[in-house]
């Protein structure tokens, strides 16, 4: 046991009010995606990404240990983090449920490596899948940004259990 920084020995709250408590810290939307071996393309909504570094430069995104494409993102050299605008809540609704092929009439280009970018979204991150750490209930995942797009505009965010949209500065 660490003495030096010693843990709480219980905690004053439950799973729902944690999840409570983190749904007032509004973060983007952002739709991962990536190719799968037989050429079919894998995407998902998350609202787990953040920014590492600068140099090298690295960002960050986490996937539950639930999540059944969890093999296909942990085995995979490449993905594109695509950050969605405030006029794509529909598409991060779409990415975020169980439907037979997600990509079905869904405008996009290939990047570099061959893997989707969503048309309209206000930036995109093309990353080297550098290194994983599970952590708790969820891998975190480090990508090295090999390259990346932006067209500014409104974006969406996630808030209070719902997608909102709010002003760029």
């Amino acid at each position: 046991m660490n003495t030096r920084f010693p843990r709480a020995k219980s905690r004053q709250f439950d799973t729902r009010h944690f999840r409570d408590a983190l749904s007032q810290f509004a973060t983007g939307v952002t739709i991962i995606t990536t190719r799968l071996a037989d050429g079919r393309f894998l995407g998902l909504t998350a609202s787990s990404f953040n920014s590492v570094s600068l140099d090298p430069p690295l960002v960050l995104w986490s996937l539950a240990n639930s999540a059944q494409s969890l093999p296909v993102f942990s085995g995979n050299s490449h993905y594109v983090i695509n950050i969605l605008a405030a006029d794509q809540v529909a598409l991060a609704e779409r990415f975020a449920r169980r439907v037979e092929n997600r990509f079905e009439g869904v405008d996009y280009v290939l990047s570099r490596t061959g893997h989707p970018i969503l048309k309209g979204v206000s930036a995109w991150f093309e990353c080297h899948n550098r290194s994983r750490y599970p952590e708790g209930d969820h891998v975190i995942f480090v990508g090295e940004v090999e390259g990346c797009d932006a067209e500014p505009k409104e974006a969406l965010v996630f808030h209070g259990g719902q997608f909102v949209g709010t002003k760029s500065p």
